[in-house]
């Protein structure tokens, strides 16, 4: 076989019918969560202009990214269960890996940038607005989006230039180290390179906003007030918290040997890195937030129900 096919089968949910309706079921819930939370919070910025600030704007950006990172996935394998079939188009997957390497890639780009925002933020308040101007924000933004791409359009370029022995994926969308599972044998070495190129990137990263917080926690100590230690530390531990989560689950969907038989550990895998943080960042970075929920309290749907927070 050879990248002249047309089209690749996934896999499937369950071969149960009802096993699968019930796995489209919760998919489209954490789907539908997901997308609803993000969609508030990028709408609450848009209307409210003193939500116009960096770290609002860099939340915006994250919102937009959770959205693409679960409708990249979900949509097609629930369309593919409900049409009981397995099929993906040969440049339906490539967009697919272009796309999954995306918008994770930019998560984490933008979740270092935004551990910067709060560092200047609270270590050096006096400096916030010198440092974290427009311009600076703009610049931040416009690099991990670019670099983010860059980065998707190599991996995805090399993976595709491989030739493959099959196009059973045991995988129930596109996912590179599947896609290297049926590759012919030796001819993959150089995407191999470049997934082991990502995750240091994401692991230098991760280092940059486990030092990060770590200064900014030796700052908030310092705070006289109890409550205020409370509200800082209860602020920064769950950004460490996702992060942690979506990094590490990532790094061992990609890193991990792959298996010749389907796991029930792929699919537990999948949500944790790539549906799990999406729809937790809302909560975590923006639902908890005072200036949101005044934000939102200003749509007539959702009124009363946040008018008992604000």
């Amino acid at each position: 076989m050879d990248n002249h096919t047309s089209e690749f089968l996934l896999l499937e949910f369950s071969k149960i019918r009802e096993k699968q309706l019930m796995y489209i079921a919760l998919f489209l819930i954490l789907y539908l969560i997901t997308v609803i939370g993000n969609l508030l919070i990028f709408s609450a910025v848009i209307s409210d202009h003193h939500l116009h600030t960096p770290m609002y704007f860099f939340v915006m950006n994250l919102a937009i990214q959770d959205i693409g990172s679960v409708s990249v996935i979900i949509p097609k394998a629930v369309f593919n269960s409900l049409m009981n079939t397995r099929t993906i188009s040969f440049s339906g997957c490539v967009v697919q890996v272009l796309l999954i390497v995306f918008f994770p890639g930019s998560d984490v780009a933008l979740l270092t940038v935004m551990a910067y925002d709060r560092y200047v933020a609270i270590c050096k308040p006096l400096q916030y607005e010198m440092i974290m101007n427009r311009k600076a924000c703009t610049k931040m933004i416009s690099s991990v989006w670019i670099a983010s791409f860059l980065n998707a359009v190599v991996n995805t370029t090399e993976t595709f230039t491989i030739p493959f022995c099959s196009n059973i994926i045991n995988q129930f969308y596109c996912e590179i180290p599947h896609l290297l599972k049926i590759a012919c044998s030796g001819s993959y070495i150089t995407e191999i390179g470049l997934v082991l190129f990502s995750a240091t990137l994401g692991f230098g990263c991760f280092i940059f906003i486990v030092v990060t917080y770590v200064q900014i926690f030796f700052i908030v100590l310092r705070i006289p007030s109890v409550q205020g230690r409370k509200k800082a530390f209860f602020t920064c531990l769950p950004h460490l918290i996702v992060i942690t989560i979506f990094l590490f689950t990532a790094w061992f969907a990609y890193l991990r040997p792959i298996s010749d038989s389907p796991s029930p550990l792929d699919l537990i895998t999948t949500i944790m890195y790539s549906i799990i943080p999406s729809m937790l960042n809302p909560l975590i970075y923006s639902m908890r937030n005072k200036d949101i929920k005044v934000a939102l309290s200003r749509f007539p749907g959702l009124r009363l129900f946040l008018s008992k927070d604000v």
